[in-house]
């Protein structure tokens, strides 16, 4: 039985970009459409839905950030990568608090693209942890059921802080969380007081289960963003 091709959605209103983007997709065995506007890939997902939308920020009409921010509200879209030539980094933090998976920088490689698309369509397409009794990464075991972590099957003892915050890393393990959406996760929308309490509680979380904490492979930090937690899949 042959696999169903996955669909991805390009989202730019530059032509030479989308038909690099298209060639280069077609040809690793994606299926693909293209808008230029932020109106044509609204109206594309409520048609039908993509398994990945490539996204850029500069669109004429609505904007690219007002579409991220617009799907998440109203469809289930698996997942969203942005593709931008802005390189200010409030945008790209914007971009991911409104619920991007992943961005990525103009000009880009094209075999950077594709490793993103894998990497991202392959977290989206996991089942909920719910439905996993354990979760292995490595010499890392996590029973949610239990509320129990093993590093080389050595339970290691958390806070609930400690634990929470690794929680929320494991569900979206691969996605870069930028400063705001882990402070929000933890501790509400009122983070102020709390905001310099995050660094804090990544280094405990290194020094309890990273192999070595001075050169991280689970928690990795995102310069001037936030952190991503890599399996090493």
């Amino acid at each position: 039985m042959r696999r169903k091709k996955e669909c991805i959605l390009v989202v730019d209103n530059e032509v030479e970009t989308v038909r690099v983007l298209q060639r280069s997709l077609v040809t690793h065995g994606y299926e693909v459409a293209a808008v230029s506007s932020g109106e044509k890939a609204l109206e594309m997902v409520a048609q039908k839905p993509p398994d990945l939308l490539l996204l850029d920020l500069n669109l004429p009409g609505i904007s690219g950030l007002e579409v991220c921010k617009q799907l998440r509200k109203q469809s289930d879209l698996p997942a969203i990568i942005i593709i931008t030539a802005r390189n200010k980094e409030q945008d790209k933090v914007r971009a991911l608090d409104l619920g991007a998976d992943d961005y990525i920088s103009k000009p880009f490689g094209i075999k950077e693209v594709l490793a993103r698309v894998r990497t991202t369509l392959r977290h989206t397409a996991r089942l909920p942890l719910e439905r996993e009794p354990d979760i292995i990464i490595g010499p890392l075991r996590i029973n949610f059921a239990g509320h129990t972590v093993y590093v080389n099957e050595q339970e290691v003892k958390l806070t609930p802080t400690e634990y929470g915050l690794l929680e929320i890393f494991i569900r979206h393990r691969g996605k870069i969380m930028t400063q705001q959406m882990l402070l929000t996760h933890i501790w509400g929308t009122k983070t102020g007081a709390k905001s310099h309490y995050l660094h804090i509680y990544i280094g405990h979380l290194r020094r309890k289960i990273e192999p070595d904490p001075h050169h991280p492979r689970f928690f990795t930090t995102i310069s001037g963003v936030g952190y991503r937690f890599d399996d090493g899949m």
